[in-house]
């Protein structure tokens, strides 16, 4: 498997390749055995990977939290919910709620852990998302997250031999 150092760099290499297989399966794949696939790779390759080796995706995005997060994330820090709020984030113009301020995450440690890993956000619980359903229609995302997941990474070179994809023109 591709390391976490290498892998936006090995990512890029391959963003070429990797559209094209986006498009393939578009136009190819049946949803229900995509997710059937994403769900088997996802069990089989997270299972032995230490994520807290890596954290690529606590230094390149920003986490989304929902009120009850905030809530028991303030409890947990011994902050006020709005000190919490001023302290670390900031409101999502995409949205409106919350997300973290800071990249790489404000409670990231400097020797790689999470400072509040009982009680993290779902979106760092659930990430990179590739054993939810309906994946067809979010490979424009998990092709960002490639370039952040060695995990990823290694799913979607695994896809491409389990659906025999040459890099050509289709």
């Amino acid at each position: 498997m591709v390391t976490p150092s290498e892998v936006k760099k090995a990512s890029k290499k391959l963003e070429n390749q990797n559209i094209k297989f986006r498009a393939f399966l578009k136009n190819r794949a049946d949803i229900d055995e995509l997710d059937a696939h994403f769900l088997k790779l996802h069990n089989e390759l997270f299972v032995p990977y230490d994520c807290g080796q890596c954290r690529n995706c606590c230094k390149e995005y920003n986490t989304s939290l929902g009120d009850d997060e905030i809530a028991a994330i303030s409890q947990f820090l011994g902050q006020t919910k709005d000190d919490f709020i001023n302290n670390y984030l900031r409101l999502n113009p995409m949205d409106g709620g919350y997300e973290t301020k800071e990249k790489p995450c404000c409670f990231l440690t400097g020797g790689g852990q999470c400072r509040i890993q009982e009680c993290r956000p779902n979106s760092c619980r659930d990430f990179p998302y590739t054993n939810q359903p309906e994946r067809l229609f979010s490979l424009l995302g998990i092709l960002g997250h490639a370039e952040v997941c060695p995990v990823v990474f290694e799913i979607l070179e695994r896809l491409k031999k389990i659906y025999h994809f040459r890099n050509r023109t289709y």
